[in-house]
């Protein structure tokens, strides 16, 4: 686990600028997401282009989201340390909130340019847990969002040793980063087969917002730092409680739609 990739020898504070894994594993999602959106979007007649450019949005806004709402949960600590806001590459980032910041500004794009929503959305939803997944291999190798301690001979465990990981050294850790980059490689699987097979617009987004909530909520369980926040302290995280609600939102809208259908047909 390196949070530093490798150094670029040009010194800015005394320092040589680092390429850091955190931030370079979100590049790698964010391309290949986009790469594979407007290769669906081509498929289904979709602009290409302007799949491009809601990405752009998307990120900006996904960002700005995760950050407001990392920030909002732990609003103490960055009075303490002002300068923390800008150090994205120790983590601090909410899943959640760049979810629903990323939401409004496809909202928005797709409004001002005459787009259908869901259809776009359905275009666009696979890309975001293979994204995650890239995302959480960063967590890895910068250490954020850690995992509890578990026993020594747990056949997974793992151990930070790196100076600058931002988990706990030398201790065995579920490596809860890797548990969840499974799971999202394997909803992201699952979207491809119900979108190749979708039988409305939407159902691929629905999908995804009964899945993501089920993996988001097991990996909880495992997780060990405290920055996430919680509800219950040390019963119901912030997100597990998010997740909830998303889940239900989801199923209920399902719900809705079948209905919808069935009176149709």
């Amino acid at each position: 686990m390196h949070p530093t990739l490798f150094e670029i020898p040009i010194r800015v504070f005394g320092r040589n600028i680092g390429v850091h894994s955190y931030g370079f594993f979100i590049a790698v999602g964010f391309v290949l997401g986009v790469y594979l959106a407007m290769r669906e979007a081509r498929k289904t007649g979709e602009d290409p282009e302007k799949i491009l450019d809601v990405s752009f949005w998307l990120l900006v806004a996904g960002l700005v989201g995760s950050r407001v709402v990392f920030i909002v949960v732990n609003w103490r600590d960055y009075l303490r340390d002002p300068l923390g806001l800008l150090r994205l590459w120790e983590g601090g980032l909410v899943w959640y909130g760049a979810f629903l910041g990323a939401l409004l500004a496809a909202w928005l794009y797709v409004r001002r340019h005459r787009l259908r929503f869901l259809r776009i959305a359905d275009i666009l939803i696979p890309s975001v847990p293979l994204g995650h997944a890239f995302g959480r291999l960063g967590c890895f190798s910068a250490g954020c969002c850690w995992g509890r301690e578990c026993a020594a001979d747990f056949a997974l465990a793992v151990r930070f040793e790196h100076p600058d990981t931002l988990a706990p050294h030398h201790v065995p850790l579920h490596p809860v980063q890797l548990y969840e980059a499974l799971g999202e490689t394997a909803i992201f699987f699952a979207l491809i087969l119900v979108r190749s097979k979708k039988r409305f617009d939407g159902q691929v987004v629905l999908m995804y917002m009964t899945l993501y909530p089920i993996i988001r909520s097991v990996v909880e369980a495992f997780r060990g730092d405290k920055a996430r926040g919680f509800l219950v302290e040390g019963v119901l995280s912030t997100s597990q409680f998010i997740s909830m609600l998303v889940f239900v939102a989801a199923l209920a809208a399902q719900v809705v739609i079948t209905r919808r259908r069935v009176r149709s047909s």
